[in-house]
Protein backbone atom coordinates (compact mmCIF):
# COMPACT_ATOMS: atom_id res chain seq x y z
CA UNK A 1 0.00 0.00 0.00
CA UNK A 2 2.84 2.39 0.89
CA UNK A 3 4.48 1.74 -2.49
CA UNK A 4 1.28 2.63 -4.37
CA UNK A 5 0.82 5.83 -2.35
CA UNK A 6 4.43 6.83 -3.07
CA UNK A 7 3.90 6.27 -6.81
CA UNK A 8 0.74 8.40 -6.79
CA UNK A 9 2.46 11.14 -4.74
CA UNK A 10 5.45 11.31 -7.11
CA UNK A 11 3.10 11.46 -10.10
CA UNK A 12 1.08 14.31 -8.58
CA UNK A 13 4.27 16.17 -7.64
CA UNK A 14 5.63 15.80 -11.18
CA UNK A 15 2.38 17.17 -12.60
CA UNK A 16 2.45 20.05 -10.13
CA UNK A 17 5.87 21.10 -11.42
CA UNK A 18 4.36 21.59 -14.89
CA UNK A 19 1.53 23.92 -13.80
CA UNK A 20 3.57 27.21 -13.95
CA UNK A 21 4.64 26.31 -17.50
CA UNK A 22 1.20 25.28 -18.77
CA UNK A 23 -0.57 28.11 -16.94
CA UNK A 24 1.88 31.05 -16.41
CA UNK A 25 -0.79 33.09 -14.59
CA UNK A 26 -0.54 30.63 -11.68
CA UNK A 27 3.26 30.84 -11.44
CA UNK A 28 3.26 33.58 -8.70
CA UNK A 29 1.42 31.21 -6.37
CA UNK A 30 4.20 28.60 -6.50
CA UNK A 31 7.53 28.57 -4.64
CA UNK A 32 10.41 30.37 -6.37
CA UNK A 33 12.14 27.07 -7.25
CA UNK A 34 9.12 25.91 -9.28
CA UNK A 35 9.46 28.04 -12.40
CA UNK A 36 8.00 27.95 -15.92
CA UNK A 37 10.23 26.24 -18.44
CA UNK A 38 12.08 28.95 -20.42
CA UNK A 39 11.65 29.10 -24.19
CA UNK A 40 14.58 28.91 -26.57
CA UNK A 41 15.53 31.33 -29.31
CA UNK A 42 13.44 29.55 -31.95
CA UNK A 43 10.28 29.91 -29.83
CA UNK A 44 10.79 33.17 -27.93
CA UNK A 45 12.79 35.20 -30.43
CA UNK A 46 15.99 37.08 -29.62
CA UNK A 47 19.52 37.52 -30.94
CA UNK A 48 22.16 35.13 -32.20
CA UNK A 49 25.83 36.05 -32.47
CA UNK A 50 28.64 34.05 -34.05
CA UNK A 51 31.98 35.06 -32.58
CA UNK A 52 35.43 34.23 -33.94
CA UNK A 53 38.30 33.68 -31.51
CA UNK A 54 41.48 35.16 -32.99
CA UNK A 55 43.90 32.46 -31.84
CA UNK A 56 46.64 33.84 -34.13
CA UNK A 57 46.97 36.91 -31.90
CA UNK A 58 47.04 34.69 -28.83
CA UNK A 59 49.83 32.57 -30.32
CA UNK A 60 51.84 35.71 -31.11
CA UNK A 61 51.50 36.76 -27.48
CA UNK A 62 52.68 33.32 -26.41
CA UNK A 63 55.67 33.72 -28.73
CA UNK A 64 56.46 37.06 -27.07
CA UNK A 65 56.35 35.33 -23.67
CA UNK A 66 58.63 32.63 -25.03
CA UNK A 67 61.06 35.37 -26.14
CA UNK A 68 61.21 36.74 -22.57
CA UNK A 69 61.64 33.25 -21.08
CA UNK A 70 64.49 32.38 -23.47
CA UNK A 71 66.26 35.66 -22.73
CA UNK A 72 65.86 35.20 -18.94
CA UNK A 73 67.19 31.64 -19.12
CA UNK A 74 70.28 32.67 -21.07
CA UNK A 75 71.23 35.53 -18.74
CA UNK A 76 70.44 33.68 -15.49
CA UNK A 77 73.40 34.76 -13.31
CA UNK A 78 72.76 32.05 -10.69
CA UNK A 79 73.53 29.40 -13.32
CA UNK A 80 76.06 31.39 -15.29
CA UNK A 81 75.40 33.73 -18.21
CA UNK A 82 75.54 32.17 -21.66
CA UNK A 83 76.59 34.84 -24.18
CA UNK A 84 74.38 35.14 -27.25
CA UNK A 85 73.39 37.56 -29.99
CA UNK A 86 70.66 38.23 -32.58
CA UNK A 87 67.77 37.19 -30.33
CA UNK A 88 64.68 37.46 -32.55
CA UNK A 89 60.96 36.64 -32.40
CA UNK A 90 59.18 36.09 -35.73
CA UNK A 91 55.75 35.54 -34.13
CA UNK A 92 56.03 31.75 -34.25
CA UNK A 93 59.48 30.93 -32.92
CA UNK A 94 62.45 32.50 -31.17
CA UNK A 95 65.95 32.33 -32.66
CA UNK A 96 69.37 33.28 -31.32
CA UNK A 97 73.04 32.64 -31.93
CA UNK A 98 75.27 31.32 -29.15
CA UNK A 99 78.64 33.05 -29.33
CA UNK A 100 80.78 30.16 -28.11
CA UNK A 101 80.36 26.86 -29.94
CA UNK A 102 81.22 24.81 -26.88
CA UNK A 103 78.25 26.40 -25.02
CA UNK A 104 75.60 25.32 -27.57
CA UNK A 105 74.80 22.04 -25.82
CA UNK A 106 74.75 23.83 -22.45
CA UNK A 107 72.31 26.41 -23.84
CA UNK A 108 70.03 23.68 -25.23
CA UNK A 109 70.04 21.83 -21.93
CA UNK A 110 69.23 24.95 -19.94
CA UNK A 111 66.41 25.99 -22.27
CA UNK A 112 64.96 22.49 -22.16
CA UNK A 113 65.17 22.46 -18.39
CA UNK A 114 63.41 25.82 -18.07
CA UNK A 115 60.81 25.43 -20.82
CA UNK A 116 60.13 21.69 -20.48
CA UNK A 117 58.60 19.43 -23.10
CA UNK A 118 56.34 22.14 -24.51
CA UNK A 119 59.06 23.36 -26.87
CA UNK A 120 61.19 22.00 -29.67
CA UNK A 121 64.79 23.22 -29.84
CA UNK A 122 66.47 22.96 -33.25
CA UNK A 123 70.16 23.76 -33.77
CA UNK A 124 72.30 24.50 -36.78
CA UNK A 125 75.85 25.22 -35.78
CA UNK A 126 75.69 27.96 -33.17
CA UNK A 127 72.14 29.02 -34.18
CA UNK A 128 69.23 27.85 -32.02
CA UNK A 129 65.52 28.01 -32.85
CA UNK A 130 62.97 27.54 -30.07
CA UNK A 131 59.31 26.95 -30.89
CA UNK A 132 56.27 25.44 -29.22
CA UNK A 133 55.45 21.86 -30.16
CA UNK A 134 52.38 21.10 -32.25
CA UNK A 135 50.74 19.47 -29.23
CA UNK A 136 51.44 22.51 -27.05
CA UNK A 137 49.98 24.86 -29.67
CA UNK A 138 46.83 22.75 -29.95
CA UNK A 139 46.45 22.72 -26.17
CA UNK A 140 46.85 26.51 -26.10
CA UNK A 141 44.12 26.92 -28.71
CA UNK A 142 41.76 24.55 -26.88
CA UNK A 143 42.43 26.33 -23.60
CA UNK A 144 41.80 29.72 -25.22
CA UNK A 145 38.46 28.45 -26.60
CA UNK A 146 37.27 27.01 -23.30
CA UNK A 147 38.36 30.11 -21.34
CA UNK A 148 36.73 32.42 -23.90
CA UNK A 149 33.43 30.54 -23.65
CA UNK A 150 33.51 30.69 -19.86
CA UNK A 151 34.36 34.40 -19.80
CA UNK A 152 31.65 35.24 -22.35
CA UNK A 153 29.17 33.29 -20.22
CA UNK A 154 30.21 35.17 -17.07
CA UNK A 155 29.90 38.55 -18.75
CA UNK A 156 26.45 37.79 -20.15
CA UNK A 157 25.22 36.30 -16.86
CA UNK A 158 26.41 39.40 -15.00
CA UNK A 159 24.16 41.52 -17.23
CA UNK A 160 21.11 39.51 -16.15
CA UNK A 161 20.39 37.97 -19.56
CA UNK A 162 18.15 34.95 -19.02
CA UNK A 163 18.89 31.47 -20.36
CA UNK A 164 21.71 32.25 -22.82
CA UNK A 165 23.06 29.41 -24.95
CA UNK A 166 26.85 29.59 -25.41
CA UNK A 167 28.76 26.83 -27.17
CA UNK A 168 31.81 26.09 -29.26
CA UNK A 169 31.38 25.63 -32.99
CA UNK A 170 33.85 24.66 -35.67
CA UNK A 171 37.03 24.80 -33.58
CA UNK A 172 37.48 28.60 -33.41
CA UNK A 173 33.93 29.97 -33.25
CA UNK A 174 31.51 30.60 -30.36
CA UNK A 175 27.76 30.58 -30.99
CA UNK A 176 25.81 32.80 -28.58
CA UNK A 177 22.00 32.68 -28.50
CA UNK A 178 20.18 35.24 -26.36
CA UNK A 179 16.43 34.56 -26.10
CA UNK A 180 14.34 37.66 -25.49
CA UNK A 181 17.13 40.14 -26.39
CA UNK A 182 15.98 42.65 -29.01
CA UNK A 183 19.07 44.89 -29.16
CA UNK A 184 22.36 43.01 -28.79
CA UNK A 185 24.61 46.04 -29.43
CA UNK A 186 25.47 46.63 -25.77
CA UNK A 187 26.19 42.94 -25.22
CA UNK A 188 28.38 42.86 -28.34
CA UNK A 189 30.47 45.71 -26.97
CA UNK A 190 30.99 44.00 -23.63
CA UNK A 191 31.79 40.48 -24.77
CA UNK A 192 34.09 41.71 -27.53
CA UNK A 193 36.41 43.67 -25.25
CA UNK A 194 39.58 41.87 -24.23
CA UNK A 195 39.61 43.58 -20.79
CA UNK A 196 43.26 42.80 -20.07
CA UNK A 197 44.28 45.03 -17.15
CA UNK A 198 47.74 45.57 -15.72
CA UNK A 199 49.61 48.05 -13.51
CA UNK A 200 52.83 49.71 -14.74
CA UNK A 201 55.14 52.36 -13.35
CA UNK A 202 55.31 55.59 -15.33
CA UNK A 203 58.71 56.44 -16.79
CA UNK A 204 59.23 60.03 -15.64
CA UNK A 205 62.60 60.31 -17.43
CA UNK A 206 61.01 60.54 -20.90
CA UNK A 207 61.18 64.04 -22.38
CA UNK A 208 58.43 65.81 -24.30
CA UNK A 209 60.54 65.58 -27.47
CA UNK A 210 60.74 61.80 -27.14
CA UNK A 211 56.98 61.58 -26.69
CA UNK A 212 56.41 63.68 -29.79
CA UNK A 213 58.78 61.54 -31.82
CA UNK A 214 56.79 58.42 -30.95
CA UNK A 215 59.95 56.31 -30.66
CA UNK A 216 59.95 54.67 -27.23
CA UNK A 217 63.30 53.54 -25.82
CA UNK A 218 63.83 49.92 -24.92
CA UNK A 219 61.74 48.80 -21.94
CA UNK A 220 59.22 51.64 -22.30
CA UNK A 221 55.86 51.90 -24.09
CA UNK A 222 53.99 55.00 -25.24
CA UNK A 223 50.29 54.38 -24.56
CA UNK A 224 47.27 56.57 -25.22
CA UNK A 225 44.95 57.86 -22.54
CA UNK A 226 41.56 56.22 -22.93
CA UNK A 227 39.71 59.53 -22.48
CA UNK A 228 42.20 61.57 -24.50
CA UNK A 229 43.82 59.57 -27.35
CA UNK A 230 46.03 62.53 -28.27
CA UNK A 231 47.84 62.41 -24.93
CA UNK A 232 50.53 59.74 -24.59
CA UNK A 233 51.82 58.25 -21.33
CA UNK A 234 55.30 56.68 -21.13
CA UNK A 235 55.06 53.50 -19.05
CA UNK A 236 57.60 50.79 -18.33
CA UNK A 237 56.92 47.54 -20.20
CA UNK A 238 57.37 45.53 -17.02
CA UNK A 239 54.01 44.48 -15.51
CA UNK A 240 54.11 45.25 -11.78
CA UNK A 241 50.70 43.71 -10.99
CA UNK A 242 48.61 41.68 -13.45
CA UNK A 243 44.83 41.86 -13.76
CA UNK A 244 44.85 38.07 -13.37
CA UNK A 245 45.33 38.70 -9.64
CA UNK A 246 42.00 40.54 -9.36
CA UNK A 247 39.55 38.75 -7.08
CA UNK A 248 36.62 41.14 -7.31
CA UNK A 249 35.56 44.48 -8.77
CA UNK A 250 32.42 46.53 -8.16
CA UNK A 251 30.94 49.85 -9.26
CA UNK A 252 30.79 52.36 -6.39
CA UNK A 253 30.90 56.08 -5.61
CA UNK A 254 33.81 58.09 -4.21
CA UNK A 255 33.69 60.86 -1.61
CA UNK A 256 32.57 63.35 -4.27
CA UNK A 257 29.71 61.02 -5.27
CA UNK A 258 31.39 60.26 -8.60
CA UNK A 259 31.21 56.72 -10.07
CA UNK A 260 34.38 54.67 -9.56
CA UNK A 261 35.40 51.01 -9.75
CA UNK A 262 36.70 49.38 -6.58
CA UNK A 263 39.12 46.47 -6.94
CA UNK A 264 40.23 43.69 -4.62
CA UNK A 265 43.28 41.49 -5.25
CA UNK A 266 43.93 37.91 -4.24
CA UNK A 267 46.75 37.03 -1.82
CA UNK A 268 49.48 37.11 -4.48
CA UNK A 269 48.19 40.34 -6.01
CA UNK A 270 47.87 41.94 -2.57
CA UNK A 271 51.55 41.28 -1.85
CA UNK A 272 52.69 42.66 -5.19
CA UNK A 273 50.41 45.70 -4.97
CA UNK A 274 51.61 46.42 -1.42
CA UNK A 275 55.24 46.16 -2.56
CA UNK A 276 54.57 48.45 -5.52
CA UNK A 277 52.90 51.15 -3.43
CA UNK A 278 55.45 50.86 -0.62
CA UNK A 279 58.59 51.13 -2.76
CA UNK A 280 57.34 53.87 -5.09
CA UNK A 281 55.64 56.44 -2.87
CA UNK A 282 55.22 59.82 -4.67
CA UNK A 283 55.72 58.13 -8.03
CA UNK A 284 53.06 57.63 -10.65
CA UNK A 285 51.76 54.29 -11.84
CA UNK A 286 49.47 53.62 -14.80
CA UNK A 287 46.35 51.46 -14.80
CA UNK A 288 46.34 49.97 -18.30
CA UNK A 289 43.27 48.36 -19.88
CA UNK A 290 43.61 46.82 -23.33
CA UNK A 291 46.80 48.83 -24.07
CA UNK A 292 45.19 52.14 -23.09
CA UNK A 293 45.79 54.08 -19.90
CA UNK A 294 42.68 54.41 -17.74
CA UNK A 295 44.42 56.65 -15.23
CA UNK A 296 47.91 57.41 -13.95
CA UNK A 297 47.60 58.48 -10.32
CA UNK A 298 50.42 59.30 -7.91
CA UNK A 299 51.06 56.87 -5.06
CA UNK A 300 50.51 58.97 -1.92
CA UNK A 301 51.01 56.21 0.66
CA UNK A 302 51.44 52.42 0.81
CA UNK A 303 48.29 50.36 0.20
CA UNK A 304 48.79 47.08 2.08
CA UNK A 305 45.20 45.76 2.09
CA UNK A 306 44.94 44.77 -1.56
CA UNK A 307 42.01 47.11 -2.20
CA UNK A 308 42.17 49.86 -4.77
CA UNK A 309 39.97 52.33 -6.59
CA UNK A 310 39.89 53.20 -10.28
CA UNK A 311 38.53 56.60 -11.26
CA UNK A 312 38.41 58.11 -14.69
CA UNK A 313 35.34 60.25 -15.21
CA UNK A 314 33.06 57.22 -15.52
CA UNK A 315 29.33 57.33 -15.92
CA UNK A 316 27.51 54.93 -13.60
CA UNK A 317 26.84 52.54 -16.49
CA UNK A 318 30.47 52.80 -17.60
CA UNK A 319 31.66 51.93 -14.10
CA UNK A 320 29.29 48.94 -13.98
CA UNK A 321 30.46 47.72 -17.39
CA UNK A 322 34.13 47.98 -16.45
CA UNK A 323 33.48 46.15 -13.17
CA UNK A 324 31.79 43.33 -15.10
CA UNK A 325 34.72 43.09 -17.52
CA UNK A 326 37.35 43.00 -14.79
CA UNK A 327 35.37 40.63 -12.58
CA UNK A 328 34.80 38.11 -15.38
CA UNK A 329 38.47 38.10 -16.37
CA UNK A 330 40.46 38.94 -19.47
CA UNK A 331 39.81 37.17 -22.73
CA UNK A 332 42.81 35.06 -23.76
CA UNK A 333 42.32 36.10 -27.39
CA UNK A 334 40.38 38.86 -29.20
CA UNK A 335 36.78 38.15 -30.24
CA UNK A 336 35.08 39.50 -33.32
CA UNK A 337 31.42 39.24 -34.35
CA UNK A 338 31.31 37.71 -37.82
CA UNK A 339 27.57 37.02 -37.99
CA UNK A 340 24.53 38.47 -36.24
CA UNK A 341 20.90 37.45 -36.52
CA UNK A 342 17.75 38.71 -34.86
CA UNK A 343 14.81 36.33 -34.60
CA UNK A 344 11.42 37.98 -34.13
CA UNK A 345 9.16 36.75 -31.35
CA UNK A 346 6.35 36.46 -33.90
CA UNK A 347 8.03 33.48 -35.55
CA UNK A 348 8.21 31.71 -32.20
CA UNK A 349 4.58 32.58 -31.42
CA UNK A 350 3.44 31.11 -34.76
CA UNK A 351 5.49 27.99 -34.10
CA UNK A 352 3.98 27.57 -30.64
CA UNK A 353 0.44 28.09 -31.96
CA UNK A 354 0.79 25.59 -34.80
CA UNK A 355 2.65 23.20 -32.51
CA UNK A 356 -0.19 23.32 -29.99
CA UNK A 357 -2.77 22.53 -32.66
CA UNK A 358 -0.71 19.65 -34.06
CA UNK A 359 0.02 18.25 -30.59
CA UNK A 360 -3.62 18.43 -29.46
CA UNK A 361 -4.88 16.74 -32.62
CA UNK A 362 -2.24 14.02 -32.40
CA UNK A 363 -2.86 13.35 -28.70
CA UNK A 364 -6.64 13.13 -29.24
CA UNK A 365 -6.22 10.56 -32.00
CA UNK A 366 -3.85 8.48 -29.83
CA UNK A 367 -6.19 8.64 -26.82
CA UNK A 368 -9.22 7.61 -28.84
CA UNK A 369 -7.29 4.81 -30.54
CA UNK A 370 -6.05 3.38 -27.24
CA UNK A 371 -9.53 3.53 -25.65
CA UNK A 372 -11.15 1.83 -28.65
CA UNK A 373 -8.55 -0.90 -28.92
CA UNK A 374 -7.98 -1.74 -25.25
CA UNK A 375 -11.14 -0.65 -23.48
CA UNK A 376 -10.75 0.22 -19.79
CA UNK A 377 -7.04 -0.60 -19.92
CA UNK A 378 -6.71 1.80 -22.84
CA UNK A 379 -8.31 4.54 -20.73
CA UNK A 380 -5.76 3.84 -18.00
CA UNK A 381 -3.00 4.13 -20.60
CA UNK A 382 -4.49 7.46 -21.76
CA UNK A 383 -4.43 8.83 -18.22
CA UNK A 384 -0.85 7.67 -17.75
CA UNK A 385 0.12 9.27 -21.08
CA UNK A 386 -1.21 12.66 -19.95
CA UNK A 387 0.57 12.29 -16.59
CA UNK A 388 3.78 11.43 -18.45
CA UNK A 389 3.48 14.59 -20.57
CA UNK A 390 3.02 16.74 -17.47
CA UNK A 391 5.98 15.10 -15.76
CA UNK A 392 8.29 15.63 -18.75
CA UNK A 393 7.48 19.35 -18.79
CA UNK A 394 7.70 19.65 -15.00
CA UNK A 395 11.00 17.82 -14.59
CA UNK A 396 12.51 19.74 -17.53
CA UNK A 397 11.53 23.03 -15.84
CA UNK A 398 12.93 21.82 -12.50
CA UNK A 399 16.32 21.03 -14.05
CA UNK A 400 16.43 24.37 -15.85
CA UNK A 401 16.19 22.95 -19.39
CA UNK A 402 15.22 25.33 -22.19
CA UNK A 403 12.34 24.34 -24.46
CA UNK A 404 13.18 24.51 -28.16
CA UNK A 405 11.65 23.04 -31.31
CA UNK A 406 13.99 20.01 -31.20
CA UNK A 407 13.01 19.65 -27.54
CA UNK A 408 9.35 19.50 -28.51
CA UNK A 409 10.27 16.83 -31.06
CA UNK A 410 11.91 14.87 -28.24
CA UNK A 411 8.70 15.10 -26.17
CA UNK A 412 6.55 13.93 -29.08
CA UNK A 413 8.89 10.98 -29.72
CA UNK A 414 8.83 10.10 -26.03
CA UNK A 415 5.03 10.02 -25.95
CA UNK A 416 5.03 7.68 -28.94
CA UNK A 417 7.42 5.36 -27.13
CA UNK A 418 5.26 5.60 -23.99
CA UNK A 419 2.27 4.27 -25.94
CA UNK A 420 4.38 1.36 -27.10
CA UNK A 421 5.55 0.71 -23.53
CA UNK A 422 1.88 0.39 -22.44
CA UNK A 423 0.90 -1.85 -25.34
CA UNK A 424 3.52 -4.49 -24.51
CA UNK A 425 2.04 -5.46 -21.09
CA UNK A 426 -1.49 -5.40 -22.50
CA UNK A 427 -0.60 -7.71 -25.36
CA UNK A 428 1.20 -10.03 -22.96
CA UNK A 429 -1.92 -10.14 -20.76
CA UNK A 430 -3.97 -11.06 -23.84
CA UNK A 431 -1.63 -13.93 -24.65
CA UNK A 432 -1.83 -15.26 -21.09
CA UNK A 433 -5.64 -15.15 -21.06
CA UNK A 434 -5.83 -16.94 -24.41
CA UNK A 435 -3.59 -19.64 -22.94
CA UNK A 436 -6.22 -20.19 -20.22
CA UNK A 437 -4.55 -18.28 -17.37
CA UNK A 438 -7.04 -16.68 -14.92
CA UNK A 439 -7.33 -12.94 -15.58
CA UNK A 440 -5.87 -11.80 -12.25
CA UNK A 441 -2.82 -14.01 -12.67
CA UNK A 442 -2.58 -13.03 -16.36
CA UNK A 443 -2.30 -9.37 -15.32
CA UNK A 444 0.59 -10.22 -12.98
CA UNK A 445 2.33 -12.29 -15.64
CA UNK A 446 1.70 -9.65 -18.31
CA UNK A 447 3.39 -6.85 -16.37
CA UNK A 448 6.17 -8.97 -14.86
CA UNK A 449 7.19 -10.67 -18.11
CA UNK A 450 7.05 -7.51 -20.25
CA UNK A 451 9.07 -5.36 -17.85
CA UNK A 452 12.43 -6.54 -19.17
CA UNK A 453 11.40 -5.87 -22.78
CA UNK A 454 10.14 -2.38 -21.95
CA UNK A 455 13.30 -1.54 -19.98
CA UNK A 456 15.58 -2.85 -22.73
CA UNK A 457 13.87 -0.61 -25.29
CA UNK A 458 13.83 2.50 -23.09
CA UNK A 459 17.42 2.09 -21.87
CA UNK A 460 18.56 1.75 -25.49
CA UNK A 461 16.87 5.08 -26.21
CA UNK A 462 18.50 6.57 -23.12
CA UNK A 463 21.97 5.47 -24.27
CA UNK A 464 21.37 7.04 -27.68
CA UNK A 465 20.16 10.27 -26.02
CA UNK A 466 23.26 10.45 -23.80
CA UNK A 467 25.53 9.96 -26.80
CA UNK A 468 23.70 12.72 -28.67
CA UNK A 469 24.09 15.01 -25.66
CA UNK A 470 27.80 14.24 -25.29
CA UNK A 471 28.79 14.71 -28.92
CA UNK A 472 26.01 16.97 -30.19
CA UNK A 473 25.60 20.72 -29.89
CA UNK A 474 22.78 23.24 -29.78
CA UNK A 475 19.48 21.85 -31.06
CA UNK A 476 20.73 18.25 -30.89
CA UNK A 477 21.46 18.64 -27.19
CA UNK A 478 18.00 20.12 -26.59
CA UNK A 479 16.47 17.07 -28.26
CA UNK A 480 18.68 14.74 -26.20
CA UNK A 481 17.75 16.40 -22.89
CA UNK A 482 13.99 16.10 -23.34
CA UNK A 483 14.36 12.58 -24.72
CA UNK A 484 16.43 11.51 -21.68
CA UNK A 485 13.94 12.99 -19.23
CA UNK A 486 11.10 11.40 -21.20
CA UNK A 487 12.69 7.95 -21.01
CA UNK A 488 12.89 8.16 -17.21
CA UNK A 489 9.31 9.42 -16.78
CA UNK A 490 8.05 6.80 -19.24
CA UNK A 491 9.65 3.97 -17.28
CA UNK A 492 8.09 5.32 -14.09
CA UNK A 493 4.59 5.91 -15.42
CA UNK A 494 4.22 2.90 -17.72
CA UNK A 495 5.73 0.27 -15.42
CA UNK A 496 4.50 1.59 -12.06
CA UNK A 497 1.59 4.02 -12.42
CA UNK A 498 -0.28 1.93 -15.00
CA UNK A 499 0.06 -1.09 -12.71
CA UNK A 500 -1.45 0.91 -9.83
CA UNK A 501 -4.53 1.76 -11.93
CA UNK A 502 -4.94 -1.83 -13.15
CA UNK A 503 -4.55 -3.29 -9.64
CA UNK A 504 -7.10 -0.83 -8.28
CA UNK A 505 -9.54 -1.81 -11.04
CA UNK A 506 -9.05 -5.54 -10.58
CA UNK A 507 -9.23 -5.23 -6.77
CA UNK A 508 -7.94 -8.78 -6.35
CA UNK A 509 -10.69 -10.35 -8.51
CA UNK A 510 -10.67 -12.32 -11.78
CA UNK A 511 -12.76 -9.84 -13.74
CA UNK A 512 -13.54 -10.46 -17.36
CA UNK A 513 -11.86 -8.01 -19.69
CA UNK A 514 -13.87 -7.66 -22.86
CA UNK A 515 -11.11 -6.50 -25.18
CA UNK A 516 -9.10 -9.63 -24.37
CA UNK A 517 -11.94 -12.05 -24.93
CA UNK A 518 -13.17 -10.62 -28.22
CA UNK A 519 -9.86 -9.87 -29.91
Amino acid sequence: MFKKLAIIFISLFGMLLAVPTLSPSLAPYFPSWIKPIPLGLDLKGGAQLLLEVDTDVMLKEKAAQLYDEVRSAMIDRSKGVIRFSELRNDGKSVSLIVREEDEVSKAKGRLKGVLGNNVDIASSGKALTVSYTTKAREEMIQDAMSRSIEIVRRRIDALGTKEPSIQSQGGKYILVQLPGVDNPEHIKELIGQTAKMSFHLVNENITAEQLQSGHAPSGTMFLQYMDNPEQMVPVYSRVEVSGDSLKNSQADFDQNNMPVVTTEFDASGTRRFAKLTTEHVNERFAIVLDDKVLSAPTIREPIPGGRGQISGGFTLQGAKDLAVLLRSGALPAPLSVIEERTVGAGLGADTIATGKIGSIVGVIFVLVFMAMLYGIFGIFADIVLVVNLFMIVGVSALFGATLTLPGIAGIVLTLGMAVDANILPFERIRDEVRAGTPTLRAVDYGFDRSTKTVMDGELTNLICALILFQFGAGPIRGFAVTLSIGVMTTLFTCLLLTRVFVDYYMNGKNKKIRYIRNK
